[in-house]
């Protein structure tokens, strides 16, 4: 919990609206009068997956910024941003439905508005279509067909592929890290119109650093996942060494990957230093992983994957520094 979620939750109690949000669980608040509307602002807002959402609009904002370096339109690039912002909440919104029962076998989730009883199942279905419509309506109109047509897309791949599919077959990473990547060409087409090798390189780059990021989420929470029957590669094979394996080619292949904006004359010298650095350091806790999985090494590998996107991305948007 964050510590604004503690600071809203010590309020309530104070106010002596509620001991905790627990005590509304199983409640549904469009019947339960004690539930405060900040309460229930913030349950809609999870609904978004905010912390996801965020990372997905960064690399919008730096596939627009980088399809037209010199020029960067940055009105379409606001309302770019703000109908990919309504796509991806209406898309995990769509993910909180659809596993609200299995949300209830896992601790992790198992406080999540829909799988609480906090809001309910019409209420976020609801949310669901009025964002999505709006989002896909609102870059069709504000942006080019072409970025409505990739969100929608993108939405299908996230809510009708992957998320059935994360109980079906191991796969369903493969089919999320494409849905996770398409932000890029979202953001690249809403400005410029046309992809090239610089965009579907920094579409790789986004494409497989999802795999040792999720390798390292499943690990740790391989037990919540099995409890609610999730195919991921850990579950299906405990040893971890399959997960391990992932990791480490997805690494791997990302140091190579990672050096097409050079190649592109998008940045220079500076950054391939730079993604050469990230891109080992991260290779090396991949390869600690499979050699010793476990919950030290896995964190290791997760932490080093939050640190290598955002600071790669970083350096791109922050111009290039020469050229190759």
């Amino acid at each position: 919990m964050s510590n604004a979620s503690s600071l809203l939750e010590s309020s309530a109690i104070e106010a002596g609206m509620l001991d905790s949000r627990e005590m509304l669980a199983g409640h549904s608040p469009a019947v339960d009068a004690r539930y405060p509307w900040s309460l229930r602002v913030r349950d809609y807002v999870e609904l978004c997956k905010p912390r996801i959402a965020i990372l997905e609009l960064f690399t919008v904002l730096v596939a627009g910024f980088l399809a037209r370096w010199n020029a960067p339109d940055l009105t379409l690039l606001v309302h770019a941003l703000i109908g990919t912002a309504l796509v991806a909440s209406s898309a995990s919104a769509a993910n909180h439905w659809l596993e609200r029962d299995l949300d209830r076998r896992m601790r992790r989730t198992v406080d999540r508005p829909l799988a609480a009883g906090r809001l309910s199942s019409a209420e976020g279905l609801f949310f669901v279509a009025l964002t999505g419509l709006s989002g896909v309506g609102y870059l069709w109109l504000m942006v080019r067909p072409t970025t409505a047509l990739l969100g929608l897309i993108t939405w299908l791949l996230y809510v009708v592929v992957y998320t059935p599919m994360k109980v079906r077959s191991t796969l369903n990473t493969a089919v999320g890290a494409v849905a996770g990547a398409m932000p890029i060409l979202m953001g690249w087409s809403a400005v410029d119109g046309h992809w090239n090798l610089a965009a579907f390189g920094l579409f790789g780059v986004v494409l497989l650093w999802q795999f040792p990021h999720f390798m390292a989420i499943a690990w740790l929470y391989r037990e919540d996942y099995a409890a609610a029957g999730m195919k991921m590669l850990p579950v299906v094979d405990r040893t971890g060494r399959a997960a391990g394996l992932q990791a480490v080619c997805a690494a791997l292949l990302l140091v190579p990957v990672s050096l097409l904006p050079a190649v592109t004359h998008l940045a220079g010298l500076h950054y391939v230093v730079w993604a050469l650095v990230l891109g080992l350091a991260q290779l090396a806790c991949a390869v600690t992983f499979l050699v010793r999985p476990d919950e030290r090494s896995a964190r290791w590998l997760l932490r080093a994957s939050l640190v290598y996107l955002p600071s790669l991305l970083l350096m791109l948007i922050l111009g290039p520094f020469g050229t190759l």
